[in-house]
């Protein structure tokens, strides 16, 4: 039994029985760690693309708010990391509030058009032949909800203009920005995917191929929607020419959309969910998105007694992963159609019943979890806490890579192509109906201890998300790896089925393990019947910022707090802080 008033594992012990190993080339921390934490006292941004997290941390330091320099890192996102998110995606946000002293919620997710049913949408797809919803076109695009989000948050919590906090990416747009890495990397995969779409081959593909790493890229036509937005607010993406355009887009391939989808549209306030964990809450946000699979497998693992690099430990990990997606592809929806028993899903006493399925010695072949591919997911997440104590943990995607392919006439943005994640089996509690949200991969967390925020942290990538939430947890709490540490830490993923019809898993499915998983541990799991395979790329990306002493903290800008940042060696990210 785990011995929770002992929650962090003293770093020497780590380093004493940690395997990835040798001795590294830090003299300080763990040897796969890529850098240290940045630490700051007045304001923190941590993302996926440098210029976009310094846009952040300069609305910052001008006096914004952690949601004002959210929003102007989010909209950056949107032009230089398009190949992920953008508006014309879904957002959601846990804004922990410092002066009230409370953790808040909000879907921003976009519904189904209201004016097609499920068989109005499978006649559809008869006609083109297809028996399920696909990936490009009109047909899997839902409503985004990226933008009533932002000005959702900005009423509540910004200091700022809106018009100030787009300024930088609108100028950004027109000048042109050095394209990174690994986003060059991702954006060349559009060149085939893509080019029979010929609105998205003027915006993202100039001179017909993807820009590469250093070169600039532009896009007027998103700066003059930014503009749009900056004038005309929310009401301009929802109901003004940007709405017509998207509609028309929509309505020439096929689609169902209709202005009064958009315009109907709005956000939703929720409350965050918890479960408790070696002293802390972890929280995640309720379905539709996939936050509660975080915490089932945490509570599934409460009664542990974890050691680094073991085999046994990674094998109950994973068979725990098992169990929970199974709930997560049969309870896991809008609430607002289904019922969800999150309180039983989350519940010690449940924990304790699936907790005797798991067979220490061998990996279970079958845990059905449903029949809808959801492993598909690029996405951003970012962080953002100012120097009054708030703090933002927001994520955003277009779904798959750019999203459907579609790309409204002048507008500089694609959609997304959420609706892929509906089903069309009627009995399935994530059936497409009329004005219904998908369910969700993206999925923003927190961590608090006594009532006050410790950790404001995301790992992105579709179903990867939930078991890297669990990993990070387990990396900091169990395992006593700072901030940095916890996102460099080498990770496994156990994909859904290893069939290549990608039917129904029938042999346990696959874990794939990052390289730097030492051999014993990949024998170990071997040894107990997992099929693994070692294999680079798809273990997310994540950020984070740590809170230090924030109940100590005055009215004095910096008093008494600290951050502490991580980005990790995967994306093209950084932490920057003042």
């Amino acid at each position: 039994m785990f011995d929770p008033t002992i929650w962090l594992v003293p770093m020497a012990l780590l380093m004493a029985t940690q395997d990835p190993s040798t001795a590294g080339d830090r003299i300080t921390g763990a040897p796969f760690a890529t850098r240290s934490p940045v630490i700051a006292t007045h304001g923190m941004v941590c993302a996926s693309q440098p210029l976009a997290a310094q846009i952040g941390l300069d609305i910052l330091m001008a006096g914004g708010s952690a949601v004002d320099a959210a929003i102007a890192t989010n909209a950056a996102l949107g032009l230089m990391e398009p190949t992920s998110n953008g508006i014309g995606g879904d957002l959601f946000v846990m804004y922990w509030d410092n002066a009230k002293q409370e953790l808040v919620g909000l879907n921003g997710s976009g519904r189904s058009p209201r004016g097609a049913t499920r068989e109005q949408m499978m006649l559809r797809l008869a006609e083109r032949g297809e028996d399920s919803i696909p990936l490009k076109g009109a047909l899997p695009v839902s409503v985004p909800g990226c933008v009533d989000g932002w000005f959702a948050m900005h009423e509540r919590y910004g200091k700022l203009p809106m018009s100030e906090l787009l300024a930088p990416s609108i100028r950004a747009a027109r000048e042109g920005f050095p394209v990174t890495q690994v986003i060059a990397a991702y954006w060349q995969r559009a060149e085939e995917a893509f080019k029979d779409y010929p609105e998205f081959c003027s915006v993202y593909l100039p001179g017909g191929k993807a820009p590469r790493e250093g070169e600039l890229f532009r896009n007027p036509g998103l700066a003059e929607t930014y503009e749009a937005l900056a004038q005309g607010g929310r009401d301009a993406f929802y109901e003004g020419e940007i709405a017509e355009r998207i509609v028309t887009c929509l309505a020439e391939n096929g689609g169902f959309m209709k202005i009064e989808d958009l315009a109907s549209h709005r956000s939703e306030w929720v409350d965050p969910v918890s479960v408790p964990y070696r002293g802390h809450e972890v929280w995640e946000l309720p379905p539709n998105g996939q936050g509660i699979a975080a915490l089932q497998l945490l509570r599934l693992l409460e009664e542990d007694d974890p050691q680094p690099w073991n085999g046994l430990d990674w094998h109950r990990f994973i068979e725990a992963k098992k169990l929970v997606y199974e709930d997560r592809a049969r309870f896991y929806t809008d609430p607002d159609f289904a019922f969800a028993p999150i309180e039983r899903l989350l519940s010690a006493e449940y924990a304790a019943e699936r907790r005797m399925l798991i067979d220490n010695e061998h990996a279970a072949k079958r845990y059905p979890a449903g029949d809808f591919d959801i492993e598909y997911g690029d996405t951003v997440y970012l962080t953002a806490a100012d120097a009054e104590g708030n703090v933002v943990s927001w994520i955003q995607s277009n779904y798959a890579g750019f999203g459907c392919g579609l790309v409204p006439e002048g507008l500089g943005f694609g959609l997304q192509n959420r609706g892929k994640l509906f089903h069309l089996d009627p009995d399935h509690a994530n059936v497409y109906e009329p004005g219904k949200r998908p369910f969700h991969t993206i999925i923003p967390a927190m961590m608090t201890r006594e009532g006050l925020p410790v950790l404001s942290f995301g790992v992105m990538g579709g179903a990867m998300q939930p078991q890297g939430h669990a990993q990070v947890v387990r990396n900091i709490l169990d395992h006593g790896m700072n901030v940095q540490e916890a996102g460099d830490a080498p990770r496994w993923r156990h994909g859904g089925s290893s069939q290549p019809d990608g039917g129904e898993m029938t042999d346990g499915g696959v874990v794939h393990l990052e390289s730097g998983v030492p051999d014993h541990v990949r024998e170990a799991l071997i040894a107990r019947g997992h099929r693994v395979s070692v294999h680079s790329g798809g273990y997310g990306g994540y950020q984070a910022i740590w809170i230090d002493d924030i109940r100590n903290a005055t009215a004095g800008k910096g008093s008494g707090r600290l951050y502490r940042g991580g980005s990790e060696s995967r994306k093209d990210g950084a932490a920057l802080g003042w």
